[in-house]
């Protein structure tokens, strides 16, 4: 079977991405928008792109009106980011997985996600959002960069920003570095679907003359 990308509806293609491009580390993204007002949301396509400058890079996709009528809005994140300019990634493990996906809703932009989920912000060493203090591993952030794709109902936006801190949970720490073994991480699938990266395989690379 082929498929012409052009030939089949976005949903199709939404969907066939996201079961074969997996699993996806999950960017449990903590701003604030230039009011003050705290906001926290889950996002799947997202990694970590270079380390000199250091960034990480996540797009965060328009948000749907509810009724399907009106015209889709920028998600709040995407809106707090271009206003302060900061943001702070926290990594997500099994432990707060259902936490995770309670923010993951289309709430109100009033709704404050860190006491919906009853999680605790944590003051940033640097930047201004809070961290989750629950997540072992958080990156705050300056933004670096946004590229608009498409400001259609289906257009998508690419976050860059350059880590300028980073918490690492001493609890996570081995010999002073951050013990990977420990980290219960999850990874997004198709669907309503996560995975564990508890199952691990270690392999060297070949080594070439």
């Amino acid at each position: 079977m082929h498929v012409n990308v052009s030939e089949i509806p976005h949903r199709e293609l939404y969907n066939l991405l996201l079961s074969s491009v997996a699993p996806r580390p999950i960017a449990w993204v903590s701003t604030l928008s230039a009011a003050g007002q705290p906001n926290l949301a889950p996002f799947s396509f997202f990694n970590c792109v270079c380390v000199d400058p250091p960034l990480l890079a996540f797009a965060p996709a328009m948000r749907a009106s509810e009724d399907g009528q009106a015209k889709p809005q920028v998600k709040d994140t995407l809106r707090n980011i271009r206003e302060t300019q900061e943001f702070v990634v926290n990594v997500v493990t099994y432990e707060l997985i259902e936490q995770m996906n309670l923010t993951s809703g289309e709430y109100a932009r009033t709704v404050n996600e860190f006491a919906l989920a009853k999680l605790t912000p944590e003051r940033s060493q640097i930047v201004r959002p809070a961290r989750v203090g629950e997540s072992p591993v958080s990156f705050e952030c300056k933004l670096r960069q946004i590229l608009d794709f498409s400001t259609a109902s289906n257009g998508t936006s690419l976050v860059i920003g350059e880590i300028v801190a980073i918490y690492l949970d001493d609890a996570h720490l081995k010999d002073g570095r951050l013990d990977r073994n420990s980290l219960d991480l999850i990874g997004r699938m198709g669907g309503m679907q996560y995975t564990r990266t508890t199952n691990r395989i270690e392999l060297a690379r070949p080594k070439v003359r």
